[in-house]
């Protein structure tokens, strides 16, 4: 599990080296290919943000650097270099960092500043609280790269154009657009807005027109093509600046190969509730409640804490390596030390991994004269404050410094809502999924959660109104609109309707009747 969170960690803003590590790092780092490195000695003739020449051995190497480049999970790739003009370097040595390495070593995270303590409950069932400090200093901020796409195409009514002069539409939705309809490169761009005007033509119906307008048509033989707006619209949570636009043209001699035009759009995202984070053991959770800095805990030297975890995450999962992390982290940060432990250390000795964090506590508690980093009575806890009111809390709490990874689950990508949209052809129910605008739904056992609740209206709803009672969904918005009470919808569903025909295409008739309970007379019911 820890393997698979660490791969899909989210290159951060501002990358950092872990205090504690395996001392795999570096490898990993240089067996990704990410680096820039130098592939002889030489000197550093020229450095900028697109390109290094190194000079040596009678010959010059220019090495291009990746800028701003998208990667398949929509994150951002660059190369920033380490090196300066004039300097000589050797074999092997590293001229420029990825996103996610720093000085040749693997950084996906930050190390922060953890209590594990509960906290009002919202750090129950593997929920996170964080400070403010984590957004306004952009600790866990990572940047975004989304391509979106269209074609034109050549349709039996005419090709399709792509132009800025879109009828029926507003204006500040065509605001970032150049003459040729594409959008300006540099643009910041919202939700709804155009990046591409397109126009399909498509032949009018003849209903649409006057008599009068249809005859002397007829009679003069003219036939009328309307346009269709057709754009590219940036969807829901898109919003960000256009970093890139390219539009690729067909070759001249293939006119039925279609024109491309890719947008690509940076995003900045800072760490938000219900974004996901996690540690290398395995320890995840979702960010619950963003606190301000002075109601977060804080310890005898001021410092408040920048998470605060749910010690029941551990005593269950049996991953008590995140506690070593957490202590050891802390003794790191204040010795200004980073450790690199081979796993299975208790190998070497009995208790190895405990002793190390215990001396290194004792240490860095010595050294620092912080008396309150190292307790005999507690070893590696520490009794903090409650921000709000002052006063200490009643037990001691693990704190220290664990390397903390956001993860590419964004609340961005998931939040989801629907008010009305479309629905499924055959069975007339709402289509499922966030792409399709989709609706929740409410399966067999849901059904039964309401019932036992018995909340008959809000069931009545959810099968009829929100569903597929198509001639009851069309009654709601004209009786909410004149203040009236929404009918009770009498007929079947279409649900219904639909395994009746199928049962008819069996030769098999279901019909339904209504008993009376006064006088018992049975009243057939058209399906």
């Amino acid at each position: 599990m820890s393997s698979n969170m660490q791969r899909q960690a989210v290159p951060l803003s501002r990358s950092e080296k872990c205090i504690v590590g395996t001392g795999l790092e570096r490898q990993v780092a240089l067996d990704s290919g990410v680096p820039a490195i130098a592939e002889h000695e030489g000197k550093i003739v020229y450095n900028d943000t697109e390109k290094i020449i190194l000079f040596g051995s009678g010959n010059g190497l220019s090495i291009p650097l990746i800028i701003y480049q998208r990667s398949n999970k929509n994150t951002c790739m660059h190369q920033k270099s380490q090196v300066q003009k004039g300097k000589c370097v050797k074999k092997g040595q590293i001229l420029a960092d990825g996103a996610a390495t720093v000085g040749g070593e693997l950084a996906l995270g930050k190390n922060v500043l953890v209590a594990y303590m509960p906290w009002e409950g919202y750090n129950s069932e593997d929920a996170v609280l964080i400070s403010e400090r984590l957004v306004y200093e952009d600790i866990y901020t990572s940047f975004h790269i989304r391509k979106y796409e269209i074609q034109t195409h050549v349709t039996s009514h005419g090709p399709e154009r792509i132009t800025n002069k879109i009828p029926h539409l507003e204006a500040h939705l065509l605001r970032n657009l150049d003459k040729n309809g594409i959008v300006i490169l540099g643009s910041w761009v919202e939700t709804g807005d155009i990046l591409v005007g397109k126009l399909t033509p498509q032949m009018a119906k003849e209903s649409s027109y006057a008599p009068e307008d249809r005859l002397l048509r007829a009679i003069l033989g003219i036939q009328v093509s309307t346009s269709k707006e057709t754009c590219l619209k940036l969807p829901i949570g898109g919003r960000g600046r256009v970093i890139d636009v390219r539009w690729l043209h067909k070759k001249a001699d293939s006119s039925y190969n279609p024109e491309t035009i890719h947008i690509y759009i940076s995003q900045k995202r800072e760490i938000k509730v219900g974004d996901k984070v996690a540690g290398r053991h395995g320890n995840k959770g979702i960010v619950s409640k963003i606190l301000s800095r002075q109601d977060m805990p804080y310890l005898q030297d001021g410092r408040p804490v920048d998470m605060v975890f749910n010690p029941l995450g551990v005593p269950s999962r049996m991953n008590v390596g995140q506690i070593l992390e957490c202590s050891l982290g802390l003794a790191g940060s204040m010795l200004n030390r980073h450790y690199r432990i081979a796993p299975f250390d208790e190998r070497y000795e009995q208790e190895a991994s405990r002793k190390l964090v215990f001396s290194e506590l004792y240490e860095a508690s010595k050294e620092t004269s912080n008396p309150w980093i190292f307790e005999p009575e507690y070893p590696g806890k520490s009794r903090i404050f409650d921000g709000r009111t002052g006063n200490p809390f009643e037990q001691p709490v693990i704190i220290g410094k664990p390397y903390i990874l956001k993860l590419i689950h964004q609340v961005d990508d998931k939040i989801h809502g629907r008010s009305s949209g479309p629905y499924a052809l055959v069975t007339q129910q709402p289509l499922k999924g966030r792409a399709k605008q989709g609706g929740q739904r409410v399966g067999e056992m849901e059904v039964w959660a309401l019932e036992g609740f018995g909340v008959a209206h809000i069931l009545q709803e959810m099968l009829t109104y929100k569903s597929d009672h198509i001639k009851a969904r069309q009654e709601v918005l004209g009786t909410t609109i004149s203040g009236g009470t929404i009918p009770k919808p009498v007929d079947a569903p279409e649900s219904f309707r639909l395994l009746v025909r199928e049962l008819r295409s069996l030769a098999l008739e279901l019909n339904h009747f209504l008993v009376s309970e006064k006088d018992f007379q049975i009243q057939r019911k058209e399906v």
